[in-house]
């Protein structure tokens, strides 16, 4: 009689059963890898697979890693080379196509789902699909309407319509938000037509609806100086505003006051990635290609020179040695980019050490970051004159100029230096799951859903009025009132946590 009530225990299920919750898709690396260590279900062969996977966790990895996207689209040496990258750990693997996926995109916590970007003087924040904003309000950036010149902590924004953001841009003063439907909306300085509306009279306050990409739903948004850049999520890429450098990428110099589709990379595949430079933009396409256009200025297009591109060209160099690039990020001055083994690539400008090679000189194409060849890359940052890589175990490097602290060396002065990647040992005993820099600010979120920021703080960029500067990360507590703000509670040197 007492067995009828004994609690069904995960040894009861059927074992066919068990891989398809473990393959659902539903849960991280690191799930696979706790349950491993609670339960000998989990544990051995029990002869439903190949021995080359020694336990249910070790082939659900696997099966996981076959059908992620950045692993699906590598050709067979490729995959090989990044599997032995892992050590032959599927679950590490694993980790690794996760965490560039969500580098990019919202990251989970525990805390709940989160994503950090960092314009001009101002930050973005997505919690649970809600977006809250701080800092200076120029031109409208901020999204709270024109009575608002500045928001000293995190402010919740208001939408038209009940919208569940999953992703967010930031620039100098626009900024532009992707709903789970797909919808994009935009605000902030529209002179140039880079939010995607016809009216120009005057600045956007409040998020607006992009009309013109109506039915075409978008993954994914990158704000340059005074253009922006769409994708859908069809792999197709859309461009409005400004075209002086030929940064739209359709041939000319003209503007377009709406989003306009980029037909040249129509015609060479899908797009899986898009970054947005001052007056350049790059476009990764989804058989490992990068494409680049716009202003040559400090070879930021990869090309070995200084010339513009008015439609995208492929960067020839990552062709030739059979180099498989996922991400980029688009510095004021120089790239930083990832391919599908970790690898950490750069070029442009390499004043203050912004290159991470060790000295100042300029890289007119791509070079192999070779200092940072035995870690795993899973995140790259650039912004103005300094540069941020996140590796697989959560430990960050930043090197260039320090720039008001923002590098987040408490040891190195405000104007300093950083010629090589240098971890951010304040931040050692974190898990950093995602790092976002403006001109002289930076904020990481941890794991824990723990936010974290440093630099320049005149404006209240970095989320709180308590300190003007923060030349060592500094721990923000906030919480919600009243479903409007989050409002600092106290704030904490990172050292003093640990």
């Amino acid at each position: 009689m007492g067995d009828r009530f004994r609690p069904a225990v995960m040894e009861d299920l059927p074992l066919h059963l068990v891989l398809e919750i473990l393959t659902s898709g539903r849960l991280s690396a690191v799930d696979l890898a706790c349950l491993e260590l609670t339960s000998r279900t989990f544990r051995g062969n029990h002869g439903l697979f190949s021995k080359e996977f020694w336990s249910f966790v070790d082939f659900a990895a696997f099966r996981l890693c076959e059908l992620h996207p950045i692993y699906a689209s590598l050709h067979l040496t490729a995959q090989k080379e990044v599997l032995n990258r892992c050590n032959g750990n599927w679950k590490r693997l694993l980790r690794f196509l996760q965490s560039v996926e969500q580098s990019s995109d919202v990251i989970e916590t525990s805390a709940g789902n989160m994503q950090i970007r960092s314009g001009r003087y101002h930050t973005l924040l997505i919690k649970d699909s809600v977006v809250y904003s701080c800092g200076s309000s120029l031109c409208g950036v901020l999204g709270h309407g024109p009575e608002t010149t500045q928001c000293v902590a995190f402010t919740r924004i208001s939408f038209p319509t009940s919208s569940q953001v999953v992703q967010v841009s930031a620039s100098h003063n626009h900024a532009a938000f992707v709903t789970q439907s797909g919808e994009v909306f935009t605000c902030g300085d529209n002179s140039s037509f880079c939010c995607g509306h016809r009216d120009t009279n005057r600045p956007i306050f409040r998020p607006r609806l992009v009309e013109a990409l109506k039915g075409i739903p978008c993954k994914q948004v990158a704000v340059g100086l005074s253009f922006t850049v769409f994708l859908s999520r069809e792999g197709h890429v859309y461009t409005c505003g400004t075209s002086a450098h030929g940064q739209l990428g359709h041939g000319d110099t003209l503007d377009r006051p709406t989003p306009k589709i980029l037909e040249s990379l129509e015609r060479l595949g899908s797009v899986v990635h898009i970054a947005a430079g001052p007056s350049y933009a790059l476009a990764v396409s989804n058989d490992g290609t990068l494409f680049s256009f716009g202003s040559g200025t400090n070879f930021c297009l990869g090309h070995g020179e200084q010339h513009n591109e008015l439609q995208p060209r492929a960067v020839q160099l990552f062709r030739r040695k059979g180099i498989h690039l996922i991400r980029a990020s688009a510095g004021d001055e120089h790239v930083v980019a990832l391919d599908s083994c970790g690898h950490v690539y750069t070029w442009g400008k390499g004043y203050c050490g912004a290159l991470g090679h060790g000295d100042e000189t300029d890289r007119t194409t791509p070079e192999l970051l070779s200092s940072l060849q035995g870690s795993l890359a899973v995140q790259v940052c650039a912004s103005k004159r300094k540069t941020f890589v996140l590796v697989d175990d959560g430990s960050l490097y930043g090197f260039g100029w320090m720039g008001f602290g923002s590098l987040g060396f408490p040891d190195r002065g405000v104007s300093d230096k950083i010629v090589k990647p240098r971890v951010l040992d304040c931040l050692r005993n974190r898990h950093i799951s995602q790092v976002s820099t403006g001109l002289y600010h930076s904020v990481v979120v941890t794991n824990q859903g723990l936010m974290f920021g440093f630099g320049d703080n005149e404006r209240a960029q970095l989320g709180h009025d308590s300190l003007r500067g923060c030349l060592k990360p500094t721990e923000i507590f906030v919480q919600e009132v009243n479903g409007t703000n989050l409002v600092p509670e106290t704030v904490h040197s990172s050292g003093s946590s640990f």
